[in-house]
């Protein structure tokens, strides 16, 4: 038995669009596939979790036990990916004390605040990363292992830290591809 969900077995799923040349683990977990939709030249690996509005263009990779959460919704760009243990958030709890935390409290209770996530063409996030609610990583950036980003990223930058904190320019020699 091959690791990846047939084309037909995909189409039963029920996502919203589902492009060719995808692959999606079956040890994946999928909540809400009319939800989300998935470009050509797609790959999701074991373990991922794919939760509410999640938009994924073409030739992207999520990797192995990466979170999408995707209430406020996510965008992920052609030719980008997503390292291992990477989480996204587009909608958070608030913290602060004066409410409660968690999807199984009332919701007049809960004070849930975000925005989309969007990883715009060309962009790479590493492993282990946190991605916070509302914000842009533009294009051609990436951001370094074990990040969190809390901020928007402007265009072809390298990003690193806790928070991140831009490096250094990023080279633009991968548009010589044009893919």
């Amino acid at each position: 038995m091959n690791s990846f969900y047939t084309r037909q077995e995909l189409e039963r799923i029920g996502f919203a669009s589902i492009g060719e040349d995808v692959l999606v683990s079956r040890k994946a977990s999928i909540y809400s596939p009319s939800k989300i939709s998935i470009g050509n030249k797609v790959r999701i690996d074991d373990f991922s979790i794919l939760s509410g509005q999640i938009h994924i263009g073409s030739m992207v990779h999520i990797s192995a036990y990466v979170a999408l959460y995707g209430g406020e919704g996510i965008f992920i760009h052609d030719c980008s990916g997503i390292s291992a243990r990477t989480t996204v958030y587009s909608a958070v709890d608030d913290f602060g004390g004066d409410y409660l935390i968690g999807p199984m409290c009332p919701f007049e209770a809960t004070h849930v605040t975000g925005g989309p996530v969007i990883l715009r063409k060309y962009t790479q996030v590493g492993a282990s990363c946190v991605i916070m609610p509302n914000l842009v990583v533009d294009e051609g950036s990436v951001v370094g292992a074990m990040s969190f980003v809390n901020k928007s990223l402007d265009s072809w930058g390298i990003y690193a830290g806790v928070p991140v904190k831009r490096l250094k320019d990023r080279s633009k020699k991968l548009l010589d591809f044009n893919i």
